[in-house]
C-alpha cells in the first residue's frame, strides 16, 4: 500500500554500468569498452556494500535489483559475490527478490543455472521487439531468436519468474508490428512470462537518437498513436490473464509484481549502489520527523505555510566507474550529490509515485502514518478537481487513478509536485 511505512525494508539496487554496446536512445549511465575494469568495480562495490550496511546498523532489505547497464556481462561468480556482500551487510530477508537485468545475446543455459546457484531469483530480459527493423532502430545487438532463446534457456535452466522488457512507439512501429510482439512472447513456454514492462520510447535529449529525430532522419509516433498502441496492449494483456497492476507493468498474479519496483512506487527507502546510482533514505529513526515539528503544507492547504523540514535524502554516486573505485579505494564515500528532501515535497512524491499503482493508489491510512497529516487536509482541493474531471477516483480510503486518468498519468501526477 502506498506509501510505505516509516522504517519499512529497504531496496538494495545495485549497477553495473558496462555495456558492450551503448544503444542510440539510452541515457542511463552506461559505458561501452571498459569491461577490463569490471573486476576491480566489482571489489570495490563489495566494499561499499558492507560501509553501507555499517552505516545503516545492517537495516532489513526485502529485495535485491542488479541494474544497468548490462549486469550479465558480470560472471555468475561475481554477482553471487555481491548478493553474499549484501546479505552479510544488511538483515536481507529469506525470502528476498533478488532480481538481474540481462541482454539476450549475452547469456545461456548455463550461465542462468549459475544464476540460480548465485542466489538470484527473478530475471528481467531486455527484449525490447520483436521486429528486426524495431531491433535496428533502437540499436539493439541481439536479433529476435536470441530472445526466445534466451528465455527458453532461463526456463531450462529453472528460472519460475521472468520478466519481459519491451518498447513501443519506436520510429517505423505499426500497430500490426506491436499486435506481433505482445502475441510473440505470450507465446514462449507454456504460458508466456511471468512479468510484462512496456515502455513507451522517449526521445531523452543529448542522445544519438535524438539528434537523429532533430535532423529528421528518424520520425517518432505522435501521441495519439503511441496512446492507440498503450491501449492495444493493455486489451491484449488483459484477454491473456494479466493484472495491470502499474502504469507500465503487467503480472500474472499479485505475488509476481516486481517487488524491487514497488519499493519505488509506495515512496519507500532504497539504497543506491555503484557508478551513478540513486538512493533514498529518511533522515533520523524511521525518516520521521521529531515530535513537534512541523511537517509543513502545501499550497493546497488551508493552513498558512510553514517551514518545511527536511524529511528524508537523494543521493548519487560517482558517475564514472574509475572515479567510484578511486573513491573506495580512499575510504570515501563515493557520493557525488546529495539533495535534501523536504516534507512537502516528501508528500507530492508520495503522490506522484503511489497513483502510477493503479488498483493501490494512495491510502488514507498508510499517508496520515508517513507524513502525519490527513491525504485530504493536504492536498483536497487538488483531489476534488480532479475527481470532477474525471481523473482520479475518491474511494472511502483511498485515492487512485481512473481509466481516463491512466492515459493522462503524467499530467495528473504532475499536479500534487
Amino acid at each position: 500500500m502506498a506509501p510505505s511505512p516509516p522504517g519499512a525494508p529497504l531496496g538494495l539496487y545495485l549497477h553495473v554500468p558496462f555495456c558492450a554496446h551503448v544503444c542510440p536512445y539510452c541515457d542511463f549511465n552506461t559505458y561501452a569498452g571498459q569491461e577490463a575494469l569490471i573486476p576491480a568495480y566489482v571489489a570495490a562495490l563489495e566494499r561499499e556494500i558492507g560501509r553501507r550496511g555499517a552505516a545503516s546498523g545492517g537495516r532489513a532489505a526485502e529485495t535485491i535489483f542488479f541494474g544497468g547497464g548490462t549486469p550479465s556481462l558480470l560472471p555468475a561468480a561475481e554477482i553471487g559475490r555481491l548478493v553474499r556482500a549484501c546479505r552479510a551487510a544488511f538483515a536481507v530477508a529469506p525470502d528476498a527478490e533478488v532480481s538481474l537485468e540481462a541482454n539476450p545475446n549475452s547469456v545461456n543455459e548455463a550461465y542462468f543455472h549459475d544464476l540460480l546457484d548465485a542466489g538470484i531469483n527473478r530475471l528481467s530480459l531486455g527484449v525490447q521487439t520483436q521486429q528486426r527493423r524495431g531491433l535496428r532502430t533502437l540499436g539493439r545487438n541481439h536479433e529476435a531468436a536470441d530472445a526466445a532463446a534466451a528465455f527458453a534457456a532461463a526456463r531450462a535452466a529453472g528460472f519460475g519468474n521472468v520478466s519481459l522488457d519491451l518498447i513501443f512507439g519506436w520510429p517505423g512501429q505499426t500497430p500490426a508490428a506491436w499486435a506481433a510482439d505482445l502475441d510473440a512472447v505470450l507465446a514462449w513456454g507454456v504460458d508466456g512470462p511471468e512479468h510484462l514492462s512496456l515502455y513507451s520510447l522517449i526521445v531523452e535529449p543529448g542522445t544519438p537518437m535524438a539528434d537523429a529525430v532533430t535532423r529528421g532522419i528518424l520520425a517518432v509516433p505522435d501521441d495519439d498513436a503511441t496512446a492507440d498502441l498503450y491501449e492495444a496492449a493493455m486489451a491484449r494483456l488483459e484477454r491473456a490473464g494479466y493484472v495491470h497492476y502499474e502504469v507500465a507493468n503487467w503480472a500474472k498474479t499479485d505475488a509476481l509484481r516486481s517487488r524491487h519496483n514497488l519499493v519505488y512506487w509506495r515512496n519507500g527507502d532504497y539504497a543506491g549502489l555503484g557508478a551513478g546510482a540513486h538512493g533514498h533514505d529518511g533522515v533520523g529513526e524511521s525518516g520521521r520527523r521529531k515530535d513537534g515539528e512541523s511537517p509543513g503544507v502545501l499550497p493546497d492547504s488551508p493552513t498558512p505555510l510553514l517551514p518545511d523540514p527536511v524529511v528524508g535524502r537523494r543521493t548519487m554516486q560517482h558517475l564514472l566507474p574509475k572515479s567510484f573505485i578511486a573513491a573506495v579505494a580512499r575510504g570515501e564515500a563515493p557520493v557525488s550529490n546529495v539533495e535534501e528532501i523536504g516534507a512537502r515535497t516528501a508528500m507530492g512524491e508520495t503522490m506522484m509515485l503511489g497513483l502510477r499503482l493503479l488498483r493501490e493508489g494512495v491510502a488514507d491510512a498508510a499517508f496520515l502514518a508517513r507524513h502525519g497529516r490527513s491525504l485530504d487536509d493536504v492536498f483536497g482541493p487538488t483531489i476534488a478537481d480532479l475527481a470532477g474531471l474525471g481523473l482520479v477516483e475518491r474511494m472511502p480510503d483511498r485515492v487512485r487513478l481512473t481509466r481516463r486518468g491512466l492515459m493522462l498519468a503524467n499530467d495528473v501526477c504532475a499536479r500534487f509536485v
